[in-house]
């Protein structure tokens, strides 16, 4: 059995890979949750967002720099009934500079929305790229660009909260 890499693979400390690995879930929740002050506070006061455009560009090339239009963008998940953020892989690296390091995070990204009289699932499988910073002891990101893999549409059979 083993655990998080670190040391001289990574370069990080087992606590500074925990605090990342938490770092990124939270991001997660909080998107989930809506929580957009908790979610804007995990970024450095300087922080940026880079968005993809979809269905049009996958790629990330909308810029978004600290915490107020990081905020207006993240609101953008209030036009879904429900999100569901899964995370299924995080590699964090020693950055180029002391107490930074560099992640790339594997997401599957669910977006429920009314659609055709019912609830459809826009499915975005994504990778975040990621740079974080060292602030007063706790890890928060500097820089986090989504990249899209494929969008996919499923139907839902049954939504929580909801009959039929």
């Amino acid at each position: 059995m083993s655990g998080p890499v670190s040391g001289p693979v990574s370069g990080l400390e087992a606590a500074d890979v925990a605090g990342l690995a938490d770092l990124v879930s939270r991001y997660a929740l909080y998107a989930d949750e809506r929580d957009i002050a908790g979610l804007t506070g995990l970024f450095t006061g300087d922080g940026v967002l880079v968005l993809p455009d979809p269905p049009r560009e996958l790629e990330p090339v909308l810029t978004r720099t600290g915490p107020e239009e990081i905020g207006r963008a993240v609101s953008a998940l209030d036009g879904f009934v429900l999100t569901f953020h899964a995370l299924c892989g995080q590699v964090f690296d020693v950055g180029p500079e002391p107490g930074t390091a560099t992640g790339r995070v594997a997401c599957v990204a669910h977006h429920l929305a009314e659609r055709d009289g019912g609830p459809s699932d826009l499915v975005w499988h994504l990778r975040y790229l990621d740079a974080y910073r060292q602030e007063a002891g706790a890890w928060r990101i500097i820089r986090r660009a989504i990249r899209i893999d494929w969008i996919e549409t499923r139907p839902v059979r049954r939504l929580r909260g909801r009959t039929g």
